[in-house]
């Protein structure tokens, strides 16, 4: 093998290690999050999972208030083409005062696409209820507004029809190492 050809068989390798930290919904407890990666037909993960769940944690008796996951990512990708990155969706969910489990949150957000550490808070927001009528059902039934599929968010197809408003954010660490993606003519440095 020459020194110009690529060591991973004419592919580039994208590996992210890193972890949803923490989240704040101001009004809420006891919350647990859902993540899972979506990614184009040119991508495929190589090591890692590609979807997985928290545990439940409390929000902090101090005056931050904020729910701490510590929820571990791991995953690696190889692809021969940019188009389709990876991105990473977030929900959050939690039990009203019913006891049924309802989404406090989601939220999306590409992988870096820079070499190092990085991180992300992203904002998060919930479906709404189109009327007034709707927004009653939904509280007394205790089925509030909520996607089928998150990766839904991935997607441009079929959300300018979804009315949302903003609640609660989640902080996200990402540590990123990319291999043989100059041999595509891709440049990742932080410098530039």
């Amino acid at each position: 093998m020459s020194g110009s050809e690529s060591t991973s068989g004419g592919v580039f390798l994208v590996s992210v290690v890193g972890q949803i930290e923490k989240g704040h919904f101001s009004n809420y407890d006891n919350m647990y999050c859902k993540y899972a990666f979506v990614y184009g037909p040119d991508w495929e993960i190589v090591t890692g999972v590609e979807e997985g769940i928290s545990q439940i944690a409390q929000k902090s008796q101090d005056e931050r208030q904020q729910v701490v996951w510590n929820f571990p990512l791991d995953v690696s990708f190889k692809s021969t083409n940019p188009h389709g990155w990876p991105q990473l969706i977030v929900s959050v969910y939690g039990l009203d005062t019913f006891g049924n489990d309802v989404v406090r949150g989601y939220g999306v957000c590409h992988l870096p696409v820079v070499n190092g550490q990085s991180s992300e808070k992203m904002i998060m927001f919930v479906p709404e209820s189109s009327s007034t009528l709707q927004k009653l059902t939904s509280w007394l039934t205790g089925k509030r507004p909520e996607y089928v599929d998150a990766r839904l968010l991935a997607r441009g197809d079929g959300r300018e029809v979804t009315r949302v408003r903003s609640q609660g954010c989640v902080w996200i660490q990402f540590n990123v190492v990319f291999k043989d993606f100059h041999h595509y003519g891709f440049e990742n440095d932080n410098n530039s």
